[in-house]
């Protein structure tokens, strides 16, 4: 049986997270607890492909109250072309000055984390989402590729690249070019590799935060698959309940 190429690389990115950045999802995680605990939010944003992982984090079968997703439908794609398409996202998350107006609309503490994602960490609305919450006196965790952020030279006019601005970087462990496969005659990779990255570091981070909470005898209020037939059918409904209360709360 010949080898899946994809999937030979799947584990070895896999491994090579697991073996390098171990550390600094323990220290990203700590600092998320202690935000929690104290009553503040983990704000989650990414724009284009990096919103997959905000899109994810919560509400999420085995998430839980605490997670903050920033998400904007205009750095979002919901087609290739035209309206809602790919080519006017990737023009308008590289705009200076448009992330503030975003997230001006969201009320952010000292005591509260700012997790941001971004495989190339050069683009405007990473950047300023970070730059965003510094100012405001939040921790700054990066989800980026370290090769990336080594080799490419800034583009926004701070002269700042995400971790540059980061608490705590979390490489992702993907190449600069994002696809990892490269075949005989074929000069462009194929087979992304920073979806596949960051998904496996935000649920070893939730999974982290949660074991350090559960450590202090906080309380997990969690988003629960029906599934789990020990739950009671209602509790989902008092899941969002409690996510709009902390969402109140954090407004006062």
């Amino acid at each position: 049986m010949s080898e899946v190429l994809y999937m030979k690389k799947a584990r070895e990115l896999l491994d090579r997270i697991e073996s390098t950045q171990s550390g600094n999802i323990q220290k990203a995680a700590e600092l998320m607890a202690d935000s929690i605990a104290d009553g503040g939010l983990v704000h989650v944003f990414g724009s284009g492909h990096s919103v997959i992982p905000v899109l994810d984090i919560f509400p999420r079968y085995g998430s839980f109250v605490g997670f903050h997703p920033l998400m904007d439908p205009r750095l979002m794609w919901t087609d290739v072309l035209g309206g809602g398409g790919a080519r006017g996202l990737l023009w308008l998350e590289r705009r200076e000055g448009y992330i503030e107006s975003f997230l001006e609309s969201f009320s952010f503490k000292e005591k509260d984390v700012m997790m941001v994602y971004s495989h190339g960490g050069l683009n405007a609305a990473p950047v300023e989402a970070a730059i965003y919450a510094k100012e405001r006196g939040l921790s700054v965790v990066a989800v980026t590729s370290l090769e990336n952020h080594k080799k490419a030279k800034p583009t926004h006019s701070s002269g700042k690249k995400l971790g540059d601005l980061a608490d705590v970087l979390i490489d992702n462990c993907v190449p600069l070019e994002d696809a990892m496969v490269y075949l005989d005659g074929q000069p462009e990779p194929v087979g992304a590799g920073s979806t596949l990255a960051v998904i496996a570091i935000t649920m070893s981070l939730l999974v982290e935060v949660a074991r350090n909470l559960r450590d202090r005898g906080h309380e997990l209020i969690t988003f629960v698959s029906p599934n789990v037939t020990a739950v009671d059918p209602g509790h989902n409904e008092m899941v969002f309940k409690e996510y709009a209360k902390a969402l109140r709360r954090h407004c006062e």
